[in-house]
């Protein structure tokens, strides 16, 4: 092998990772960081996280046994590098596309995913469910959790933390720290670990293994037992501070803080871990972005971005023109007229489009971290004392605070509003991130308001109505992306829009998928087939013009970009037969957002043939 060799396609991986002197894995982390900037600017994905993880991944491949030892991602945003170190080089090309390999952690593509991942702080508790296994089992495996210290932020991890510390199993759980998760991380534990960070010695390999090796006889020894032999050697010299850490008061031996670009620091701190058995937190320091400089400038840029310009690594982030900028605009503008207003965000500032509320009025704006359950019960104590809280997040992440939503704000109708971001299919991300579940869960929940706006003019009047007018819980959903619609006219009605067009079929819809249906109700017409669209914006509690309505029809049809089960549709064909639906009847994979509207029949060329094959089948 000459050093121009592409190791990733000559490599047997992972077990030929073993085989490689230190010089050799710098020169296939370079490759590796070549091959992510090349990839993702094509593909999109999330960038900046695994720029700042190749050397430690390649240390936790040549020092873990996987598959047999566990590794569990957490969130999985720092895993491609992972991907590409397990048989996935050849493929990699297809990331996040249709069919091709996912952006997450996924058993059933590899048997090297020990857990699916995509949402945050779950790795701790995962990895103490396998370890606890492995002992049961009479095994020696180790399962190895790997979070960002973004993800530490999360209530589940200092649940996982909580028991793995007090366990007598081999679990060895490694923070990647690099002071981000999206946006800049926040609250007390950041401040710790950068305390941590900056206050204690890194682990330096060489000095280190010397010492050890001095009080040591290793003759004919392999390093594991030389290392267990030394185990209070270790413990004294290398591992232990002379204040305890809180990872230590729960039970943990603490290891760090690690130099994170250095494969050797890593490797040995690694095998330290092993040898000590028992509970074990590493401590890495990471750069975010490293070796790629506009995305070591703007970590919280390219975390997560579409396809980008290499030459000028302008990332496709969150436009002026979107969703989510209108509703962070309409916030701020509403927030400039009241100071009762205040602004939640769980590590999604510029996600959701609230940056701007942030610059201009600090001391109201709220970035909680990951931590979606206390975003939403802080939100029920603000508005408990007097104030107005818009809480903005993503559709799949609020199902983290399903039960604050029903307990802390809908029991006592507490009001509060709720900005339901990345609503319906998100595309590329997949099915631990499409938007398609908050409809079904949050109508289970007695007095909750819902609207679910087509166009920037109807958030607009939504978000106005929510802050201003309504009361108890309102949430306000709405999709990724631009407003495609055609109509360009101003929109007041909040409840609804019916177009009628002397049709004899009538087709129901909200939201995005509005666009679609007058695809198709255009394309029918000039087939001779007329149908009228009503289009919900307040589609929950559904209004009862709305049955009058469609009871004025001999066939119906509700295409909804949502799960079926507990949808609108479903909901209101319990009253009226007569109509069919057609929605989302399983979890929906990764591919572009046109793409996966297609393959669930809701784009307007589907909806099309749907309808037009129904009325030939009932004339014939």
């Amino acid at each position: 092998m000459t050093d121009c060799d592409n190791m990733l396609e000559s490599l047997d991986l992972p077990g030929d990772l073993k085989k490689l002197n230190f010089e050799q894995c710098d020169i296939l982390a370079h490759q590796m960081r070549e091959l992510l900037i090349k990839t993702v600017s094509a593909n999109g994905g999330h960038l900046a996280s695994n720029l700042g993880t190749v050397e430690l991944t390649i240390a936790i491949h040549r020092v873990f046994d996987s598959p047999n030892d566990k590794i569990i991602w957490d969130v999985g945003h720092q895993a491609y590098n992972h991907k590409l170190l397990t048989g996935r080089y050849q493929r990699f090309n297809t990331l996040r596309q249709k069919d091709g390999l996912s952006g997450f952690c996924r058993p059933d593509e590899s048997e090297h995913d020990a857990f699916i991942s995509g949402h945050s702080s779950t790795s701790v508790s995962a990895a103490l469910g396998y370890s606890y296994a492995f002992k049961l089992k009479g095994l020696n495996n180790y399962a190895v959790a790997v979070l960002g210290d973004g993800a530490a932020t999360g209530g589940l991890f200092f649940e996982g933390l909580n028991n793995a510390g007090k366990s007598d199993t081999n679990i060895i759980v490694i923070i990647n720290h690099n002071e981000m998760s999206i946006s800049k991380n926040v609250g007390g534990l950041a401040k710790y670990l950068s305390e941590l960070r900056t206050k204690q010695k890194y682990i330096k390999t060489k000095g280190a293994v010397e010492k050890i090796l001095d009080k040591t006889p290793i003759l004919g020894m392999p390093l594991k037992k030389t290392m267990k032999a030394s185990k209070n050697a270790v413990k004294t010299m290398v591992l232990r501070n002379n204040t305890p850490t809180l990872f230590e008061d729960l039970g943990f031996t603490f290891v760090g803080p690690v130099n994170g670009h250095n494969v050797e620091d890593v490797e040995f701190a690694l095998k330290a871990a092993k040898s000590i058995g028992g509970p074990v937190v590493v401590h890495v320091n990471t750069i975010k972005g490293k070796g790629y400089q506009p995305a070591e400038k703007n970590p919280g840029g390219y975390h997560g971005v579409g396809a980008f310009d290499l030459d000028t690594g302008n990332p496709d982030i969150i436009s002026s023109d979107s969703f989510s900028a209108v509703f962070g605009e309409t916030i701020t503008k509403l927030a400039s007229k009241n100071n009762r207003i205040c602004a939640v965000t769980a590590a999604m500032k510029y996600g959701t489009g609230l940056d701007k509320f942030a610059r201009r009025f600090p001391k109201r704006f709220f970035d909680v971290g990951i931590a979606e359950q206390h975003a939403v019960t802080f939100s029920a104590g603000l508005s408990n004392a007097g104030m107005i809280p818009v809480f903005a997040v993503y559709s799949s992440f609020l199902q983290r605070g399903y039960d604050q939503l029903i307990h802390d704000l809908a029991i006592t109708k507490t009001h509060a509003v709720i900005g339901i971001d990345r609503a319906g299919i998100v595309g590329e991300d997949g099915e631990t991130h499409q938007g398609i579940f908050d409809v079904s869960f949050l109508t289970s929940i007695p007095g909750v308001l819902i609207y679910s706006p087509s166009n920037y003019s109807e958030l607009r009047k939504c978000v106005e109505k929510a802050v201003n007018c309504d009361e108890g819980l309102v949430c306000i959903r709405y999709p990724r992306g631009k407003d495609e619609s055609t109509d360009t006219g101003e929109y007041t009605n909040t409840s609804f829009t019916y177009h009628k067009n002397e049709g004899k079929i009538l087709i129901v819809t909200y939201g995005r998928l509005h666009n679609e249906v007058e695809k198709a109700a255009e394309r029918l017409s000039a087939d001779g087939i007329k149908a009228d669209v009503l289009k919900l914006v307040q589609i929950f509690p559904v209004k009862d013009q709305v049955f009058d309505i469609i009871s004025g029809y001999e066939k119906a049809y509700f295409f909804e970009e949502g799960i079926l089960n507990g949808s609108i549709a479903q909901q209101i064909s319990s009253v009226n037969f007569a109509i069919k639906i057609y929605a989302i009847e399983n979890f929906v994979k990764h591919s572009s957002v046109f793409e996966a509207i297609d393959s669930v029949g809701l784009s307007g060329d589907k909806i099309y043939k749907t309808i037009k094959a129904d009325c030939n089948e009932n004339k014939a």
